[in-house]
This record gives C-alpha cells, structure tokens and sequence, in this order.
C-alpha cells in the first residue's frame, strides 16, 4: 500500500462518495506515487465507481469487490469456485453498462482485467445465462447435502459448528479438537471450503465438528446468498461455538458482526457457546478481567475460554461440550443380539462406545455408551 486516506463527511455524495475536492486530492496523489489502483474500504454504487474512475484515472475497486477477489483466491473446491463465481457475477452484472465486461477477469487477481470487450446486451444474457446454471448447480450440491443431513437424521451425530471471525483462530481450534490438519493461516479467508470431522467427548459421545468460512464486518449480501448451501451447515447445526478473539481490541463488534450474519442466515436461533480463544496472548490479570468482561457481555451464552495454540482450556472446553443440554445425553445400556446379527453389532460400534462386548451360544452380549437417539433404534435389544 502505497497511501491511505481518510474522510469523515455527515453524508456520502450521490456521485463520486467523496466529492469533488477529495477526488481532486486523490487523484493528485495516485498521480504522484505512480498508484495503479485506488482501493475504497466501502461499497461504491456502479455509478460511483465509472464517475471515480473517470475522475482519478486509474482503476477503483470496492470493498465487496476485494472480498470477492479474495474469496476466488482461497476456493478449492468445485463447490466453492462455484459459489464465488455467482457472488463475483451478481456483482458485475450491474456494473456493465456504460463499460462492456470482460469475462477473463473473474477468477483473476485483485482488481485485474482481460483483453477485449464485448457489447452489453451480448454480456447481460451471457452473464444471466452463466448465474442460471450455476443456480442449477448449486441447488444439486444443496439437496445433496440435504441427503447427507437426512442419513445423520436416520444414524443420528450431533453436528457442532464453529462460526466466528475472520482469523479469529476457528481453523487452529478444530485441528486441536479434531487432528484434522486443516490449513492455519493468519491470511483473510484461509479457511472457504467447509470441513466436517469426527470428535469423540470424554463422556464417548461421539458428534462431528464443522469448519466454516470466517465472517468479517459488512460481509457482501452476494456472498452470503452464495454460500447458502455451506452456511446450511451453520444453521442445522445442533450446537453452534462462536469463536472469538479474545486478545483483540474490536472483538465485541467483531462478535457482533459474526451474530448478525447468523441472524441473516436464520442460525441465531440455534444453541450457542462463546468460546474466548488466544487467552495466551493475555497476560493476569488482564485476562481473567477480559474474561469476566465477556462474560457479562454474553449472559446468554455458555463461555469457554481456550488457548487453541497451546491446548490450554481444550479439556474444560470438551467437559463444557459434553454437558451442554443442546446435544444428546449419553448413558451406558447393556445390549443382547442373536449371533446373526452382526449388521446391529456393527451399527453400535459405529455409533457408540462400547466399554465390553462378551459372546456366548445365547448371543452377543455389548455394554457401551450410546446416546438417546440410538438407544431408542436399539430399545428391543436392552436387557
């Protein structure tokens, strides 16, 4: 970054955002340091942008826009290039008239465009026809994940999901709960496809953990309608940790920000747990002050504090996970299965802990912790 400046204005101009005189000054100094690019920290209207352009002389791109540059930057899979590239389309598609478009761009770098243009209304219907079928696509992915939901629903797993903002240590904390080796990263973003792993509780609940895109103040409307089907995740979550960075100096409106985007995607509902990660940052008593600080701030919420780095905190974090009243409570049963059938024996060891298993010519005897939802599939065969 070559210059920052900033305004304070009761109200942004319908033109430019800015006004004359500060456009004035901002071309003078991208004129002077030689600047390829202006960078506004705040959405511009598509005329805004074409009358900046214009009046500076060099390209501007937005906020959104640098979001969604990044976002493009992280996707790995399939299912996320096509989740960006909608938000990236639905983006563009105003901003088209007056300029021509130039489809190479996307998936580009930041703020880069490609050679040539093509006529508006030839770009318009090239870009809706591309939006519909990655609609189509998207969908598919949705039902799948449905179907995926609906076999948990049938061989019930709690799913915990770890939602917060961005770099606020979310993918440092499912690898210390689920040794899933997922990319920690302090960059913007690391973490845009989802992932789901296993996690066995100390009482042998066994429920699955889900890593989520961070969140990040003034998240693009396009991008959260994009991420539907990922976010879904999020809200059918039985048991939502809200991950916040406890060391940092706006994590209360970083908090909020994270709460208004579950609210948009319906997830405010569900249970939640705060937990304060990177308490190694802080030193007593400032941490124990901060701590309380949050406490307080959240009266709601059920408040964990860890150190995701270093493993401080994890065992009462898991304890906390095992006692919390939104998942399934577990409890020891002992089960009697005839000798042929190894299909429900299997199923248990699946989906249970199973502390002893004796065989006789009676049968199979299994005593193991199960939660209620298999206990219930399995009444016939308590003893």
């Amino acid at each position: 970054m070559l210059d920052r400046v900033v305004q304070s204005r009761e109200r942004p101009e319908a033109a430019t955002l800015i006004g004359s005189g500060k456009a004035e000054e901002l071309r003078s100094r991208a004129a002077g340091l030689e600047a390829a690019m202006v960078l506004f920290d705040h959405d511009l209207t598509p005329t805004q942008q074409r009358n900046l352009e214009r009046e500076l002389g060099v390209k501007v791109i937005d906020r959104t826009q640098l979001i969604l540059d990044i976002f493009a930057r992280r996707a790995r899979t399939r299912e996320g290039q096509l989740q960006v590239e909608l938000a990236q389309l639905n983006y563009l598609l105003p901003r088209l008239a007056g300029r021509g478009v130039e489809m190479s761009r996307l998936g580009g770098g930041i703020g880069t465009r490609g050679p040539g243009e093509t006529k508006l209304e030839t770009d318009r219907r090239r870009i809706a026809r591309r939006i519909r079928n990655i609609q189509v696509q998207l969908e598919a992915v949705r039902e799948s994940r449905g179907q995926q939901r609906s076999q948990r629903v049938g061989v019930p797993l709690d799913t915990i999901a770890l939602a917060g903002y961005t770099n606020a240590g979310k993918s440092t904390l499912f690898n210390a709960l689920t040794s899933a080796g997922v990319l920690e990263s302090a960059r913007l973003f690391a973490t845009l496809d989802p992932t789901l792993r296993s996690l066995e509780l100390p009482s042998r609940h066994k429920v699955l953990v889900s890593d989520t895109v961070g969140f990040i103040r003034g998240l693009p409307t396009t991008l959260v309608q994009a991420f539907r089907a990922t976010l879904e995740e999020v809200r059918q979550a039985a048991l939502i940790l809200h991950v916040l960075d406890l060391s940092s100096p706006h994590r209360r409106e970083q908090a909020c920000q994270v709460e208004k985007v579950l609210h948009e995607i319906g997830a405010h509902d569900r249970p939640h747990m705060l937990v304060l990660n990177k308490i190694d940052k802080l030193e007593e008593p400032e941490r124990t002050a901060w701590i309380e600080a949050e406490k307080a701030a959240w009266p709601s919420f059920a408040v964990a504090a860890v150190s995701a780095l270093t493993g401080e905190g994890i065992p009462e974090l898991l304890q906390a996970l095992d006692q919390s009243s939104a998942l399934e409570p577990v409890s020891e049963a002992r089960f009697h299965f005839g000798l042929e059938e190894g299909g429900k024996i299997s199923f248990l060891h699946d989906h249970a802990k199973v502390l002893e298993t004796r065989y006789s010519e009676a049968g199979v005897e299994v005593w193991a912790a199960v939660t209620e939802s298999v206990l219930r599939r399995l009444r016939e065969h308590v003893v």
